[in-house]
């Protein structure tokens, strides 16, 4: 008898406490980037990049969201595409942001390899339970204004056709601002540390809505 009003007891009580228990607990989301030096803060000091600051906003507003940083300087398409299965598993992210093509660009690798590797990896990331946000990129003037057409439409064509989010161009306000030379490292290729807040408010609002 004793041992049966413990038990009973000990239902109710976890009846009692259980469902405020879970009240209290907000599943923690997952934000992976994968992305290049553009998102691996190249020439900066550590935790002064886009996605440090995202992560110190997401704090600051106490989101229950962690970032995860996979971005490697010089990576490709072909790199990403690579390596994302292994962070899907490890991470199992809500959202998956993809900052990738710009050194395809560089290295003249075909348009269509670039499109197929974004494509790929925007699928498997759906697959795997993912939202995906691509960020896409503009090259210089130098490599001729179809190419360069033809390469920038690439991020919004991969979005389209696998209905993604797209922020059309990472560097909106910073390669095309008042005073671009300012926002550049001395190679003419990196952002400064002062541009990556503008960087963050170009990519954010798209960001944002998939959190929701």
């Amino acid at each position: 008898m004793a041992w049966g009003v413990g038990v009973s007891a000990a239902l109710k009580a976890t009846a009692a406490t259980g469902p405020a228990t879970a009240a209290r607990t907000v599943p923690e989301k997952v934000i992976l980037v994968l992305g290049d030096s553009l998102s691996a803060e190249y020439g900066l000091p550590r935790g002064t990049g886009w996605v440090a600051l995202l992560a110190q906003k997401l704090a600051r507003d106490k989101a229950p969201v962690r970032v995860v940083n996979a971005s490697i300087s010089g990576d490709t398409t072909s790199g990403g595409r690579s390596r994302l299965g292994a962070l899907l598993a490890q991470h199992r992210p809500a959202v998956v942001v993809i900052e990738l093509g710009g050194n395809d660009a560089l290295r003249g690798l075909p348009l269509e390899l670039t499109a197929d590797n974004l494509g790929w990896m925007t699928q498997a990331a759906q697959k795997a339970g993912a939202r995906v946000l691509l960020v896409g990129m503009q090259v210089p003037p130098n490599y001729g204004a179809d190419y360069g057409r033809r390469f920038s439409a690439v991020f919004v064509e991969v979005a389209k056709a696998h209905k993604a989010a797209v922020v059309p161009f990472m560097l909106k306000g910073v390669a095309d601002g008042a005073n671009p030379t300012r926002l550049f490292q001395a190679d003419r290729i990196h952002p400064t540390q002062e541009a990556q807040p503008i960087i963050l408010a170009t990519i954010w609002p798209e960001l944002g809505k998939l959190l929701k």
